[in-house]
């Protein structure tokens, strides 16, 4: 029998706050985290909003010389990582450190420090670039720092699938703990890529909004205005245990993953497929492993970029799977309040989704004013909502096509 896996903590560090109970509180409010680039002068950009993690110094965490070995998107992962231990209460020297592992999505890794050490390299020569350079690029140095700084010897890998890389990493931990590869695993997605190079490259393709005037409004899924996604930044990791692991140190139990589905488009390098079949036939295998019926699901936290394609063909995906039922099960994007935060979405919208069960409140889609005729879905338009939720379901889509959906439920021993 595969092992039940549950989740027991919670840690954060995104644009509306850094820890798990602000960040919510500010969600269900429907404040949002986007405001003008501050991370650099963007006066040259078309795009100059973005949604920064705020009031970070990492010299706070790391100290002046540790924070300069890391790069910032490892610098929030490892923050986000000690609040969820925290959190779960792990007291690593009593626990079997041989079967806890880590893994962590994300889309891009240490980008900032690649642009920053191109320009060394260019300006000062070859033997002015860091040694440092390799190490705090790679996208699965984080996960590595995160196994120095706890301990951990278990699994140990980062997963990069673009947008999706949060959502697959947490189903992969699913994984392993279900099939009994380890006892419990600290799992989450990171990204900071709000610096010039990755900015300029969004920009070309037309994929943010321009909503410069108007930053908090920018960010609009599934709204007939929207112009494209703001970017984001942050981490988000959750602890994940198998049932026994739990209950044999007498944890307190958030929730439960119930269903992980991972496929791809096969259709195009960025655009999603407007039918949404890759999407559909990704929620589909979720609620198969979950032996669930489409109308067990109580709520969605959809992937809801603000794009044009992605809210169009994430609406025809979810009708395709829910058929009639799509209309009364409600839909919404956090994103309209985080932005999108690549690599780092999928696990904050996992411990979203958690905090939604634990609560029974639904977080809203703010900014939705103009009806779209192709998204007519409940997306719980600008306030959170009372509502009993049994299980939802999240999703995550990226550029390569990969399509990442989990299931979490309420846990009933």
């Amino acid at each position: 029998m595969p092992h039940r896996v549950v989740i027991t903590g919670l840690g954060t560090i995104n644009p509306l706050g850094n820890d798990v109970e602000t960040s919510w509180q500010n969600a269900l409010a429907g404040r949002s985290g986007v405001g003008p680039i501050t991370h650099f002068d963007a006066s040259e950009h078309k795009v100059r909003i973005a949604a920064e993690v705020k009031g970070f110094d990492p010299r706070e965490h790391f100290g002046t010389r540790e924070a300069r070995r890391l790069d910032r998107y490892s610098q929030l992962a490892l923050v986000a990582a000690r609040q969820a231990v925290a959190d779960a209460g792990w007291e690593l020297e009593h626990l079997n450190r041989d079967r806890i592992g880590a893994i962590i999505g994300s889309g891009i890794g240490g980008i900032g420090t690649f642009a920053q050490q191109m320009k060394v390299y260019e300006t000062r020569g070859p033997s002015r670039v860091s040694p440092f350079l390799v190490p705090m690029m790679l996208a699965d140095t984080a996960p590595g720092l995160v196994a120095i700084e706890f301990g951990l010897r278990g699994p140990n890998f980062a997963v990069v699938s673009a947008c999706a890389s949060g959502t697959n990493a947490v189903g992969e931990a699913f994984h392993v703990l279900r099939r009994g590869d380890a006892d419990a695993m600290l799992v989450g997605g990171a990204d900071a890529v709000i610096i010039p190079l990755a900015m300029a490259g969004m920009e070309v393709m037309t994929a943010l909004s321009k909503r410069n005037d108007e930053p908090q409004r920018a960010s609009r899924p599934f709204d007939a205005q929207r112009d494209g996604f703001v970017m984001g930044e942050g981490a988000t990791f959750l602890a994940l245990e198998t049932v026994e692991h739990a209950q044999a140190r007498g944890a307190r139990i958030i929730a439960e993953v119930v269903g992980y589905g991972a496929t791809n488009d096969a259709f195009h390098i960025t655009a999603p497929d407007e039918h949404g079949d890759g999407a559909a036939l990704c929620m589909r295998n979720a609620l198969r492993v979950a032996g669930l019926q489409p109308e067990a699901i109580s709520y969605i936290n959809a992937h809801g970029t603000s794009t044009r394609l992605n809210d169009k063909s994430e609406t025809a995906a979810i009708k395709q799977v829910f058929g009639e039922a799509a209309y009364r099960i409600p839909v919404s994007s956090t994103k309209s309040m985080t932005g999108h935060l690549l690599g780092g979405a999928g696990a904050l919208e996992a411990m979203f989704s958690a905090l939604t069960i634990r609560d029974g409140i639904l977080p809203p889609t703010i900014n939705y004013e103009f009806p779209d005729p192709e998204c007519d879905l409940d997306y719980v338009p600008n306030q959170a909502r009372r509502a009993e939720v049994r299980y939802v379901l999240s999703n995550s889509f990226g550029f390569g096509g990969h399509n990442g959906s989990i299931i979490l439920g309420r846990y009933e021993g």
